[in-house]
C-alpha cells in the first residue's frame, strides 16, 4: 500500500455500508495490548449517551480510520462556596472523545488529527463548552497527538483498577449489612451526596434505570437499617454497569509460559476451593467485565463498607461468568484503600481537557484545582 498522495475523505458513519470494514479495522487496532470486541455493533459503547456521533475516515474504498464521540451535561470542576459549607453546582455541557483508530498501514499521515478536529466541529455545532479524552498514561503516541497537536491540558491523573474474579465466591464481611436501591432511592442518594462531585452527570437517573445497570447497592453497619433519605453514621454505595453485554477484551502479546502459570492457579482454584487460591483469570481469550461506578461514602468505616460491596460485586461477576470486576478513581480518592485491585492489571490512565467555548460566567476549567473524587460515566468507557 503506498503512502504517496492520497485523498482522505471524512464522513459519517453509515453501518449499512461500513459495519463489516469497521469491524475488520477495530480487529487490527490493539489498544496496547488489549483487543475489543464490539459483537457487531460499533455504537455500543456510546448510543447509551443522550448525543453522540461516529466518523470514519476512508481512503478509496477502504476505511482507514474512525471515531466516536458523546455530548452529556455535568458538573464542572473549581466550584465556589455560597455559604462556607455547601458548594455552588455548576455544569456545563461536555464532550467525550472517544474509539479513535487509525489502520496500522496509515499511521503517521495526519488522518488520528483530521479525524479528531472534525468531531470537535460536531461538538461546537451541538454547543459544548468542553471535550475530553482518556487515555493511557504510557501512550505517547496519543498523548502526543492531543496535548502537543490539538490543544488538550493533562487535567487528571485516575487510576483504573482492575480486579480479578476468582473460581470461589469471595466473603463478605458480616460487620456489613448490604442492601439493593432502587433507581428512585439511588438517585436521591447520588444527587444529595455527589452532586458538586466533578464529572457528575445531570442525567444520573438515565444511567441508573439503563438496562446495562444492575443495580445500586448500599452497604451500613450490621444492626443498622435505611430509611429513604436517612444513612447512619458510616455507609457506602456502589453502582454496578454490566459491559458484558456491550464489547469483549482480550489480552494480546503474553508469553506461553505466563499463560500457563495462569492456568495453573485456575486450575488449583477450581479443584480446592476452600483454599481460597487467588488465581489468575484468563484474559488470553475473549472475556467480560463488570465495571463499578459511583463508588462513595462517608464515616470512619467507609472503606471498610466499600471493601465488603466490592467482594459482593465479585460474587454477582462471578455468577454472570466475567473474568474481571474494574472501577476508576480519582488519583487522590479518600476510598481507594477499599478497592481490592492488582497492580498488574491497574493502568495509570489520564484524562486530557480541552475548552471549546468561554462558559457564561468566564470560568475556565481547564486551570481548576483537583477535588478528592471523580465520578466516572460508565458509559464513557
Amino acid at each position: 500500500m503506498g503512502k504517496g498522495f492520497q485523498v482522505v475523505v471524512v464522513r459519517d458513519y453509515d453501518p449499512s455500508r461500513d459495519l463489516k470494514r469497521v469491524e475488520e479495522l477495530e480487529k487490527s487496532c490493539e489498544v496496547g495490548s488489549l483487543l475489543v470486541d464490539l459483537m457487531g455493533d460499533p455504537l455500543a459503547r456510546i448510543r447509551q449517551s443522550p448525543s453522540f456521533y461516529m466518523l470514519v475516515a476512508e481512503i478509496d474504498t477502504e476505511i482507514v480510520g474512525m471515531i466516536r464521540g458523546t455530548i452529556k451535561t455535568v458538573t464542572r470542576g473549581g466550584n465556589a462556596l455560597h455559604d462556607g459549607n455547601s458548594p455552588v453546582i455548576s455544569t456545563t455541557k461536555l464532550a467525550f472523545v472517544s474509539g479513535l483508530r487509525v489502520s496500522p498501514y496509515y499511521r503517521r499521515m495526519g488522518i488520528g488529527l483530521k479525524l479528531v478536529q472534525r468531531l470537535e466541529d460536531w461538538f461546537r455545532l451541538n454547543d459544548a463548552a468542553y471535550a475530553y479524552v482518556q487515555t493511557e498514561n504510557d501512550n505517547a503516541a496519543s498523548v502526543k497527538l492531543f496535548t502537543e497537536k490539538s490543544g488538550y491540558s493533562k487535567y487528571r491523573t485516575p487510576t483504573f483498577l482492575v480486579n480479578p474474579v476468582f473460581n470461589h465466591r469471595v466473603t463478605v464481611s458480616r460487620r456489613v449489612k448490604i442492601i439493593k436501591v432502587d433507581p428512585s432511592d439511588a438517585e436521591s442518594i447520588y444527587r444529595n451526596r455527589f452532586s458538586s462531585t466533578e464529572f457528575f452527570p445531570s442525567d444520573i437517573n438515565s444511567i441508573l434505570t439503563n438496562k446495562l445497570s444492575l443495580g445500586t447497592f448500599l452497604a451500613v453497619p450490621r444492626g443498622s437499617d435505611y430509611v429513604s433519605g436517612s444513612l447512619p453514621g458510616s455507609w457506602a454505595v456502589i453502582s454496578i454497569w454490566n459491559s458484558k453485554e456491550v464489547y469483549k477484551l482480550q489480552v494480546q502479546g503474553t508469553s506461553r509460559l505466563k499463560r500457563t502459570l495462569a492456568k495453573t492457579t485456575r486450575v488449583l482454584d477450581g479443584a480446592l476451593p476452600f483454599l481460597k487460591i487467588p488465581s489468575f483469570p484468563n484474559l488470553f481469550k475473549p472475556f467480560a467485565m463488570h465495571f463499578l461506578y459511583g463508588i462513595g461514602g462517608e464515616g470512619p468505616q467507609a472503606a471498610e463498607m466499600v471493601e465488603a460491596l466490592c467482594s459482593h460485586a465479585h460474587n454477582i461477576a462471578k455468577k454472570s461468568g466475567c473474568a474481571v470486576v474494574a472501577a476508576e478513581v480519582g488519583s487522590c480518592e479518600p476510598l481507594r484503600a477499599g478497592i481490592p485491585h492488582w497492580k498488574a492489571l491497574s493502568p495509570e490512565d489520564l484524562w486530557c481537557l480541552k475548552r471549546l467555548r468561554d462558559d457564561d460566567d468566564g470560568v475556565d476549567w481547564t486551570k481548576s484545582t483537583p477535588g478528592l473524587s471523580v465520578f466516572v460515566d460508565p458509559r464513557d468507557l
